[in-house]
């Protein structure tokens, strides 16, 4: 039995949860210096994809498969300041979306993957869970401000884009965070993604390729959150 007297404790360099955080960014800020494909983006996009690399440490396929439509992120931002309702594919996401933003802004985070309703209607209509969740889930809230996240299920994108058109929904209310992860379906869906949101003026943020997860879509999510500034009270968008 080897002595344990021999191995030498050390404690970790910086241990102050708020102190780690500082000097994570600060690395990310200094090493996007390095990637020229850092410069095509603005302050703000810039600030989503430096909260897409904390949470990955991936800084080449965040910068080189991201993709922002038209004005997103402030588009994003005022259906948040609207109440809009936030419809995910996977409680993961629920799970890790905070508490604070949601309170501050009315934001209620919608996912019915699990349901029993959901169970019934994907065997019966033979589609995924996530197919039928959100189904459900547009169908309900369709009079309201929407934001369409998907971090898992590519399945989801289809069944948003379907029944969104199918009902008539108003498309200046809806808004898509997509990063949805692995092999079947994935790439796919996002280019169905992509070209919806760019022909109906959608705002988007889509990670395109295999690459994404749920924890990516809740801090794009957060970024977003975090770059509100023209918040008044009445939980309205000053901005245009």
């Amino acid at each position: 039995m080897q002595n344990r007297k021999e191995f030498i404790q050390e404690q970790p360099p910086i241990n102050i949860g708020a102190d780690i955080s500082v000097k994570s960014f600060e690395m990310i800020e200094e090493e996007l210096r390095d990637y020229p494909k850092a410069k095509e983006f603005d302050e703000n996009q810039i600030e989503v994809i430096s909260r897409l690399i904390h949470t990955s440490t991936c800084f080449e396929e965040v910068l080189e498969n991201i993709c922002f439509t038209k004005d997103a992120i402030p588009r994003i931002q005022k259906l948040l300041l609207n109440k809009a309702k936030i419809i995910v594919d996977v409680n993961m996401i629920k799970v890790g979306l905070s508490d604070f933003y949601l309170k501050t802004y009315e934001n209620e985070v919608v996912c019915y993957i699990n349901e029993p309703f959901t169970y019934e209607m994907a065997e019966k209509n033979k589609t995924t869970r996530s197919y039928a969740a959100v189904v459900e889930a547009i169908k309900k809230h369709k009079d309201e401000p929407m934001i369409l996240c998907c971090g898992n299920a590519p399945t989801f994108i289809y069944a948003a884009i379907n029944t969104l058109l199918d009902e008539g929904v108003d498309l200046s209310q809806v808004a898509f965070i997509l990063f949805p992860v692995g092999f079947v379906n994935v790439v796919e869906s996002k280019d169905y993604g992509k070209r919806f949101c760019e022909q109906f003026d959608i705002p988007a943020v889509i990670m395109e390729g295999r690459f994404g997860s749920s924890t990516m879509t809740v801090a794009t999510l957060h970024a977003t959150y975090k770059l509100i500034k023209d918040y008044d009270g009445t939980q309205k968008y000053n901005g245009k």
